[in-house]
């Protein structure tokens, strides 16, 4: 292994080493802490630690770095504290996650580092969305992020890859080729002579370097981090490295040849750098011993204190309200008594005007979204009032997309994310139960996205642009999911979105856009999320429904002549259970009403509460009208059929007759 110091100085090459010492002691120290049952996993990167810290002394500290598994030198060389590690990896309070999450999977934005989830994929997207912020800025700064050799066939690694080529994005995409993924052969994970190859696809610089040696990465890293920061692009850099232990300890190495391990055993990052700084002088068998022992003694020190620290105290409360960030509402009301009449679409595109001049930092992204304006014309004109900056068109990449927007999140922005259909959601689902929902409660960051969601049946679209998935989000701890009825609350609601600093879920029932008309304000307002409304007063039943449900409901009470009260949820994470409880106790007979398919819809989850906490005030069965349980039918006959609408009035009647 060639050693080239490129006019670094006697302290910097020492620095490095020191740096690169400190990892391996404290994971040999971690695998005799596995084999003593005080830990419960471990992902060793031994073998391969000069690329994480070649990286880490490379860049700037206030430069996000995203880390997988092994990257440990990331966090030592950023001086993370030995302690809050060494409590994060036994699952204790001192840790970034409060023992809600092990291992790596945290990120502390004081060190200005974010960890992986288990998805692997996911934190390219989420550097994508720091590139933007430090391009939107003006800031001269890059980010890096890591991913194995098997990561790069997840789909997210192209799409973050060709979301940064398009933007022209300061993104280092480092690659740890480390030989298998777990146990798979890089010979069955690709098939090309190296995966830097592919740089040449997305239109982006991309080279291979040797990962073991430290200073080829530190210096390959320093000088293109210095011209990215003047000329911002994303490089994609891979390093060719081993894993010389399992991919976990419990894996084992059996699958690897012997003589593979032998040969890379040779080229051991630590071994080969000191041989090297022994032979210029700069370190001898005293000063290594040296070195080692005053490292050995501060992390075992740092480890008896976290020997006494207790294990984490279960509080329920503590759980509960650590899963959303804190947010307390303040209404915002309309300054003058100015109404204009206002579609659905209308009123829209008059909150979302409007939250982005009341926020600066708001970014909006979606497909077409710019110059055509979006396929519903809701940012019609705004790319020339607010610029290509903050109203993106983005590639069909839906999940790098919302990767992304977290990432501007966690350099202070806000941003929204239009889903050309709410179909289209599949596509960025990971990064939205995975990353959005769970980010909060897992190391206490906000996740400041709102998606908007064009959604729902009865205009013809068939299976694939009309599906009501609400319920899909409504299950997941983290989000918070909103379902106007009407064009005022439409408004105020999606302003309250962006005050909210928790990711929100937005819906919009497309058969309302240009359907429905109400006098709006034309001033700044907020709908407090998680508040019901009761869209008609009545005592003979409630119809508890959002929606389109509420429009449908509205008119089959008319027809029907009942003393129908009428319960627009409007919020569907958090339900309000006060408007629900309310109403039931009033009405005594329920029907709960929405678009959605029957089985596993919102319906069932109201119904299941009511029968539970309010069973005493009854007089007939809490029932049910939804969508049948089939894919949304393309021809009106069959999609008329489908709707719940189509059996509401016969519901409402059997309802009646108890």
């Amino acid at each position: 292994m060639t050693f080239n110091r490129d006019g670094l100085t006697d302290e910097q090459l020492l620095g490095l080493y020191m740096a690169i010492l400190k990892p391996r002691l404290i994971e040999e120290k971690m695998l005799i802490l596995l084999r003593q049952g005080k830990i419960s996993k471990w992902f060793s990167g031994i073998g391969q630690e000069a690329i994480a810290v070649g990286v880490a002394k490379a860049l700037m500290p206030e430069e996000t770095i995203f880390t997988m598994h092994r990257n440990l030198g990331v966090f030592t060389t950023r001086d993370v504290p030995f302690k809050r590690l060494f409590s994060q990896w036994q699952g204790k309070g001192q840790g970034f996650t409060k023992g809600r999450d092990r291992s790596f999977h945290f990120g502390t934005m004081d060190y200005n580092i974010v960890g992986m989830i288990s998805h692997l994929g996911p934190q390219l997207s989420l550097a994508d969305g720091v590139g933007l912020a430090h391009k939107i800025s003006d800031e001269k700064a890059v980010t890096a992020a890591f991913t194995g050799e098997g990561g790069t066939s997840q789909g997210e690694f192209h799409e973050a890859l060709n979301v940064a080529s398009v933007w022209s994005l300061p993104v280092l995409f480092i690659i740890e080729n480390n030989g298998y993924g777990l146990s798979t052969p890089i010979s069955e994970q690709y098939n090309c002579a190296q995966l830097a190859d592919r740089g040449k696809g997305y239109g982006m610089e991309a080279i291979t370097i040797d990962g073991n040696n430290i200073l080829e990465v530190y210096n390959t890293i320093k000088q293109l981090a210095k011209d990215m920061r003047e000329q911002p692009r994303p490089v994609l850099i891979e390093c060719m490295t081993f894993r010389m232990r399992g991919h976990e300890e419990a894996s084992g190495t059996k699958y690897v040849p012997d003589e593979l391990m032998a040969a890379w055993a040779e080229k051991d990052p630590l071994n080969n750098y000191e041989a090297f700084l022994k032979g210029i002088g700069l370190l001898d068998e005293d000063k290594i011993k040296s070195y080692r022992d005053t490292l050995k003694k501060e992390i075992n020190a740092d480890l008896e204190d976290i020997y006494d620290e207790k294990e984490v105290k279960p509080d329920i409360d503590k759980e509960m309200a650590d899963v959303y960030a804190p947010h307390h509402y303040e209404a915002i009301e309309p300054a003058t008594d100015n109404k204009k009449d206002m579609r659905f679409v209308d009123a829209l595109s008059d909150g979302l005007r409007q939250s982005m001049e009341r926020h600066d930092k708001l970014v909006l992204m979606g497909q077409d979204i710019a110059e055509y304006g979006g396929v519903f014309k809701v940012t019609d004109g705004f790319l020339e009032k607010f610029g290509r900056d903050r109203v993106r068109n983005t590639p069909l990449c839906e999940s790098a997309i919302v990767g992304a927007a977290l990432g501007l999140g966690l350099k202070g922005y806000k941003s929204m994310v239009e889903m050309q259909f709410a179909d289209f959601v599949t596509c960025g689902f990971n990064q939205i139960i995975n990353n959005l929902a769970k980010l909060h409660y897992r190391w206490g960051h906000p996740a400041d996205v709102v998606i908007r969601m064009p959604t729902g049946g009865g205009v013809g679209a068939g299976p694939y642009h009309s599906q009501t998935n609400e319920a899909w989000f409504a299950h997941t701890p983290g989000l918070k999911v909103v379902y106007p009825s009407n064009p005022i609350d439409a408004k105020g609601l999606l302003m309250a979105a962006f005050d909210d600093p928790n990711p929100i879920m937005y819906f919009e029932h497309k058969a309302l856009y240009r359907s429905d008309t109400a006098s709006v304000s034309i001033d700044p307002y907020t709908v407090e999320i998680g508040k019901a409304a009761v869209a008609r007063v009545g005592t003979e039943l409630s119809i508890i429904t959002y929606g389109l449900g509420v429009k449908w409901a509205i008119e089959t009470v008319k027809v029907m002549d009942i003393d129908a009260e009428i319960v627009d949820l409007r919020t569907l994470l958090p339900l309000d259970y006060e408007a629900i409880a309310a109403s039931v106790k009033k009405c005594s007979k329920v029907l709960v009403l929405h678009e959605d398919t029957l089985f596993g819809g919102l319906g069932g989850e109201i119904s299941a509460y009511i029968s539970e906490h309010l069973f005493e005030y009854l007089d007939g069965p809490v029932m049910r009208c939804g969508s049948l349980d089939t894919p949304v039918p393309f021809a009106k006959p069959l999609e008329a059929q489908f709707q719940a609408k189509q059996r509401l009035q016969t519901t409402i009647e059997r309802l009646l007759s108890y």
